[in-house]
Protein backbone atom coordinates (compact mmCIF):
# COMPACT_ATOMS: atom_id res chain seq x y z
CA UNK A 1 0.00 0.00 0.00
CA UNK A 2 2.91 2.35 0.68
CA UNK A 3 3.99 2.07 -2.94
CA UNK A 4 0.48 2.80 -4.22
CA UNK A 5 0.09 5.82 -1.96
CA UNK A 6 3.54 7.01 -2.99
CA UNK A 7 2.47 6.89 -6.65
CA UNK A 8 -0.74 8.77 -5.86
CA UNK A 9 1.08 11.46 -3.91
CA UNK A 10 3.79 11.81 -6.55
CA UNK A 11 1.32 12.10 -9.42
CA UNK A 12 -1.40 14.08 -7.62
CA UNK A 13 0.78 16.25 -5.43
CA UNK A 14 -0.31 17.87 -2.22
CA UNK A 15 -3.96 17.80 -3.26
CA UNK A 16 -3.85 14.00 -2.93
CA UNK A 17 -2.26 14.34 0.52
CA UNK A 18 -5.14 16.62 1.53
CA UNK A 19 -7.80 14.27 0.14
CA UNK A 20 -6.29 11.08 1.60
CA UNK A 21 -5.88 12.62 5.05
CA UNK A 22 -9.45 13.92 4.94
CA UNK A 23 -10.79 10.51 3.92
CA UNK A 24 -8.72 8.83 6.65
CA UNK A 25 -10.39 11.00 9.30
CA UNK A 26 -13.83 10.06 7.95
CA UNK A 27 -13.45 6.38 8.77
CA UNK A 28 -11.90 5.08 5.54
CA UNK A 29 -8.72 3.13 6.36
CA UNK A 30 -6.16 4.97 4.26
CA UNK A 31 -3.49 5.00 6.97
CA UNK A 32 -1.98 8.35 7.88
CA UNK A 33 0.99 6.28 9.10
CA UNK A 34 1.78 5.74 5.41
CA UNK A 35 0.45 8.93 3.80
CA UNK A 36 2.44 11.49 5.79
CA UNK A 37 5.80 9.65 5.90
CA UNK A 38 5.59 9.14 2.12
CA UNK A 39 4.91 12.86 1.66
CA UNK A 40 7.83 13.61 4.00
CA UNK A 41 10.17 11.41 1.97
CA UNK A 42 9.08 13.18 -1.21
CA UNK A 43 9.70 16.53 0.48
CA UNK A 44 13.23 15.44 1.35
CA UNK A 45 13.72 14.53 -2.33
CA UNK A 46 12.78 18.08 -3.31
CA UNK A 47 9.27 17.45 -4.64
CA UNK A 48 7.51 19.46 -1.90
CA UNK A 49 8.23 21.92 0.89
CA UNK A 50 8.09 20.06 4.21
CA UNK A 51 6.29 22.93 5.97
CA UNK A 52 3.60 22.97 3.29
CA UNK A 53 3.31 19.16 3.53
CA UNK A 54 2.68 19.43 7.27
CA UNK A 55 0.13 22.23 6.90
CA UNK A 56 -1.75 20.34 4.18
CA UNK A 57 -1.71 17.13 6.20
CA UNK A 58 -3.05 18.89 9.30
CA UNK A 59 -5.76 20.62 7.26
CA UNK A 60 -6.94 17.35 5.72
CA UNK A 61 -6.87 15.50 9.02
CA UNK A 62 -8.74 18.27 10.84
CA UNK A 63 -11.36 18.90 8.15
CA UNK A 64 -12.08 15.18 7.94
CA UNK A 65 -12.48 15.05 11.72
CA UNK A 66 -14.95 17.94 11.66
CA UNK A 67 -16.92 16.32 8.83
CA UNK A 68 -17.11 12.96 10.62
CA UNK A 69 -18.16 14.69 13.85
CA UNK A 70 -20.90 16.66 12.07
CA UNK A 71 -22.27 13.57 10.30
CA UNK A 72 -22.37 11.54 13.52
CA UNK A 73 -23.94 14.38 15.48
CA UNK A 74 -26.61 14.98 12.84
CA UNK A 75 -27.49 11.45 11.67
CA UNK A 76 -26.28 9.12 14.44
CA UNK A 77 -25.52 5.40 14.37
CA UNK A 78 -28.18 4.45 11.77
CA UNK A 79 -26.15 6.20 9.06
CA UNK A 80 -22.74 5.11 10.37
CA UNK A 81 -23.79 1.46 10.65
CA UNK A 82 -25.94 1.53 7.52
CA UNK A 83 -24.14 3.07 4.54
CA UNK A 84 -21.05 3.40 6.73
CA UNK A 85 -20.56 -0.37 6.65
CA UNK A 86 -19.60 -0.07 2.99
CA UNK A 87 -16.41 1.77 3.93
CA UNK A 88 -15.58 -0.59 6.79
CA UNK A 89 -17.24 1.08 9.77
CA UNK A 90 -18.53 -1.52 12.22
CA UNK A 91 -20.08 -1.51 15.71
CA UNK A 92 -16.76 -2.80 17.04
CA UNK A 93 -14.93 0.29 15.76
CA UNK A 94 -17.52 2.64 17.25
CA UNK A 95 -17.56 0.73 20.54
CA UNK A 96 -13.78 0.98 20.78
CA UNK A 97 -13.87 4.74 20.24
CA UNK A 98 -16.91 5.04 22.55
CA UNK A 99 -14.88 3.38 25.29
CA UNK A 100 -12.20 6.03 24.94
CA UNK A 101 -14.73 8.86 25.08
CA UNK A 102 -16.47 7.37 28.13
CA UNK A 103 -13.25 6.73 29.97
CA UNK A 104 -11.17 9.80 29.13
CA UNK A 105 -13.69 12.43 28.01
CA UNK A 106 -12.18 15.43 26.23
CA UNK A 107 -8.66 14.03 26.58
CA UNK A 108 -9.72 11.10 24.38
CA UNK A 109 -10.09 13.44 21.40
CA UNK A 110 -6.58 14.82 21.79
CA UNK A 111 -4.79 11.54 22.46
CA UNK A 112 -7.12 9.55 20.20
CA UNK A 113 -5.90 11.52 17.19
CA UNK A 114 -2.45 10.02 17.74
CA UNK A 115 -3.38 6.34 18.12
CA UNK A 116 -3.66 3.77 15.32
CA UNK A 117 -7.28 2.80 14.48
CA UNK A 118 -8.65 5.08 17.23
CA UNK A 119 -7.77 8.27 15.33
CA UNK A 120 -9.77 7.12 12.31
CA UNK A 121 -12.98 6.71 14.32
CA UNK A 122 -12.73 8.97 17.38
CA UNK A 123 -14.79 11.74 15.74
CA UNK A 124 -17.88 9.55 15.47
CA UNK A 125 -18.52 8.91 19.18
CA UNK A 126 -17.66 12.53 19.93
CA UNK A 127 -20.42 13.54 17.53
CA UNK A 128 -22.83 10.92 18.85
CA UNK A 129 -22.21 12.21 22.39
CA UNK A 130 -22.76 15.78 21.12
CA UNK A 131 -19.45 16.88 22.58
CA UNK A 132 -19.12 20.67 22.69
CA UNK A 133 -18.08 21.61 19.11
CA UNK A 134 -15.48 24.22 20.08
CA UNK A 135 -13.70 21.83 22.42
CA UNK A 136 -13.82 19.05 19.85
CA UNK A 137 -12.48 21.28 17.07
CA UNK A 138 -9.69 22.71 19.23
CA UNK A 139 -8.49 19.42 20.67
CA UNK A 140 -8.69 17.74 17.27
CA UNK A 141 -6.57 20.49 15.74
CA UNK A 142 -3.89 20.24 18.42
CA UNK A 143 -3.84 16.43 18.31
CA UNK A 144 -3.74 16.39 14.51
CA UNK A 145 -0.88 18.90 14.53
CA UNK A 146 1.26 16.74 16.79
CA UNK A 147 0.50 13.50 14.92
CA UNK A 148 0.88 14.82 11.38
CA UNK A 149 4.05 16.76 12.17
CA UNK A 150 5.65 13.70 13.75
CA UNK A 151 4.85 11.47 10.79
CA UNK A 152 5.92 14.01 8.16
CA UNK A 153 9.22 14.81 9.90
CA UNK A 154 9.88 11.10 10.37
CA UNK A 155 9.48 10.57 6.62
CA UNK A 156 11.57 13.63 5.86
CA UNK A 157 14.45 12.42 8.04
CA UNK A 158 14.34 8.98 6.45
CA UNK A 159 14.35 10.55 2.99
CA UNK A 160 17.21 12.89 3.85
CA UNK A 161 19.37 9.97 5.00
CA UNK A 162 18.15 7.52 2.39
CA UNK A 163 21.53 7.03 0.76
CA UNK A 164 22.92 5.77 4.08
CA UNK A 165 20.13 3.33 4.79
CA UNK A 166 18.63 2.62 1.38
CA UNK A 167 19.16 -1.14 1.59
CA UNK A 168 17.64 -1.79 5.02
CA UNK A 169 14.92 0.81 4.56
CA UNK A 170 13.92 -0.61 1.17
CA UNK A 171 13.59 -4.09 2.61
CA UNK A 172 11.74 -2.86 5.70
CA UNK A 173 9.36 -0.77 3.59
CA UNK A 174 8.37 -3.80 1.53
CA UNK A 175 7.81 -5.91 4.64
CA UNK A 176 5.82 -3.16 6.39
CA UNK A 177 3.69 -2.52 3.30
CA UNK A 178 2.84 -6.21 2.97
CA UNK A 179 2.03 -6.56 6.68
CA UNK A 180 -0.08 -3.40 6.57
CA UNK A 181 -2.15 -4.67 3.66
CA UNK A 182 -2.66 -8.03 5.40
CA UNK A 183 -3.64 -6.30 8.65
CA UNK A 184 -6.13 -4.01 6.92
CA UNK A 185 -7.75 -6.88 5.02
CA UNK A 186 -7.97 -8.99 8.17
CA UNK A 187 -9.40 -6.08 10.16
CA UNK A 188 -12.02 -5.36 7.51
CA UNK A 189 -13.09 -8.99 7.09
CA UNK A 190 -13.23 -9.59 10.84
CA UNK A 191 -15.43 -6.54 11.31
CA UNK A 192 -17.81 -7.68 8.58
CA UNK A 193 -17.83 -11.23 9.92
CA UNK A 194 -18.74 -10.14 13.44
CA UNK A 195 -21.52 -7.91 12.15
CA UNK A 196 -23.07 -10.44 9.76
CA UNK A 197 -26.58 -11.75 10.46
CA UNK A 198 -25.22 -15.26 10.91
CA UNK A 199 -22.79 -14.20 13.64
CA UNK A 200 -25.49 -12.15 15.36
CA UNK A 201 -27.99 -15.02 15.39
CA UNK A 202 -25.39 -17.39 16.75
CA UNK A 203 -24.44 -15.07 19.63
Amino acid sequence: MGGVIGQWVTSGGLFIVLVLMLINSCGVPFPSEVIMPVAGVLAAAGHFNIVVVIVIGIAGNWLGALLAYAVARRFGRPLLLGPGRRIGISPRHLDLADHWIDRYGLAAVFFGRMLPVIHTYISFPAGLAKMQPVWFAGLSLVGSTVWVTFLAVLGYEVGANYTKVSGPIGTAAIVIAVLLVIALVAWYLRGRGRDSPASSSGA
